[in-house]
């Protein structure tokens, strides 16, 4: 019978839910269900104080039910008895510390005794209760984007009276650049995500963990840059000469459950040109880009059977995204070397977004989560290339290698590959 009432009210007919909660109650006096429903119709209506009563009869019915002693917490706010409103939300919150509508009704009654930075605290601790990827009920979806506006807004103040106080360490030590400290104090405040190596196949323990490796020695890496025209140059006949070359970069086979790749798969709106593909090299490819071969030559590629080396000029076609996505392990780094890039387009790795800058080539790890767009009208062109993870060891190379290739042949010839 109340599902029947809360049926009947979400439909507009509230006389038939009244009807319905009053038969209820007349089958079971006192029951708090009863009671809890009839409160809530109350306060739809506006009448707080009724609901006060009816909901102060449900929590003396049942005490260990939280919800209802949320409930009760509503009608005292609406009847402005804050002290009686926060014992209320504290006997909630005693018997489920993570109860969410309590949590929210606590930091607005912080917030509303002028507490602001009391109540971001409190906000804090409620959307630390719901899943990034999940859809909240109706019913506190406002009262939850009220709370991220409060904790921004705490963020921005939290991290002005920090700068204050970090902006005379910097006069006094020399201005910097402090980039490390800067990262940090914007992880604090809300301004970056933190992000960390999450490989769809192996992870190596205990590398650093940069987005971007910027700062670390790669000492070939100077010379494929200084290669860019010629590499371009020989991207640019390919792109006029053997269009039937390319591919779409991805391609799974149907009812495999890899959802963000929907648009995309099979698709050359995301096309390459391969070099080498999972460690087997291209002989017609190679001999149409001959300086390009040259040049990865010099990198460290990361040479795994039926694994790698991988090299490949992607071309991203007009206002295409590449969704965010992370690669297979983080024992091999990615490398980008911007070869045709029109306005508008743009990469992010973990928190950081960057403009690619023609023959400007930069490392990163792919098992932090990235995603890449072109906005333009026109295509766009890279040139991709894996190498060894620069923190594994020549030992630690040939152990991990082997054990790839391990896992390869232990499963090849098996059915149901994903």
């Amino acid at each position: 019978m109340i599902q029947a009432a809360k049926a009947a009210a979400a439909a507009g007919r509230g006389s038939e839910a009244d009807e319905l909660l009053a038969r209820a109650a007349q089958a079971v006096p006192g029951h708090p269900a009863v009671l809890n429903e009839q409160g809530l119709r109350m306060m739809q209506r506006g009448e707080a104080a009724k609901a006060r009563e009816l909901f102060q009869r449900a929590t003396s019915a049942d005490p260990n039910h939280p919800a209802l002693w949320a409930n009760l917490a509503s009608s005292l706010h609406a009847l402005r008895l804050p002290e009686e409103e926060m014992e209320a939300i504290e006997r909630a919150l005693a018997l489920e510390p993570r109860h969410l509508t309590a949590i929210l009704q606590k930091g607005t009654l912080i917030e509303d005794r002028g507490d602001a930075r009391g109540a971001a605290r409190i906000y804090r601790n409620a959307l630390a209760i719901v899943p990034p990827d999940v859809k909240p009920p109706e019913s506190v979806r406002a009262a939850l984007e009220h709370a991220r506006a409060a904790v921004r807004r705490d963020d921005a103040a939290l991290a002005g009276t920090i700068e204050e106080r970090l902006a005379a360490i910097r006069a006094q030590r020399g201005g910097g650049p402090y980039r490390r400290v800067e990262k940090c104090i914007e992880l604090l405040t809300g301004k970056r995500s933190r992000y960390v190596p999450q490989p769809t196949f192996l992870y190596f323990p205990d590398l650093p963990t940069p987005e971007y490796f910027d700062g670390v020695e790669f000492p070939w890496l100077g010379a494929i840059e200084a290669a860019t025209d010629e590499i371009r140059g020989e991207l640019t006949t390919v792109l006029s000469s053997d269009q039937a070359g390319l591919q779409p970069y991805v391609s799974y086979p149907e009812g495999v459950p890899l959802d963000q790749w929907r648009e995309l798969n099979k698709s050359r709106r995301w096309s390459a040109y391969f070099l080498w593909n999972e460690g087997v090299a291209q002989p017609e490819h190679l001999a149409r880009c001959p300086r390009t071969a040259q040049v990865l030559q010099s990198a460290p590629q990361c040479n795994v059977a039926e694994h790698g080396p991988n090299a490949f000029f992607s071309i991203l076609e007009a206002r295409t995204h590449i969704p965010p996505h992370t690669g297979v392990t983080n024992a091999r780094l990615t490398v980008h070397l911007p070869l045709i890039v029109p306005p508008e387009c743009g990469f992010r790795v973990g928190s950081e977004t960057r403009e690619w800058i023609p023959g400007k080539a930069w490392v990163f790890d792919d098992t932090i989560e990235h995603e890449a767009w072109n906005g333009s009208d026109t295509p766009r062109a890279i040139l991709i290339f894996d190498i060894w993870n620069p923190y594994l060891s020549e030992d630690e190379r040939d152990l991990v290698r082997a054990a790839i290739e391990t896992v390869g042949s232990y499963y090849r010839g098996t059915v149901g590959r994903a």
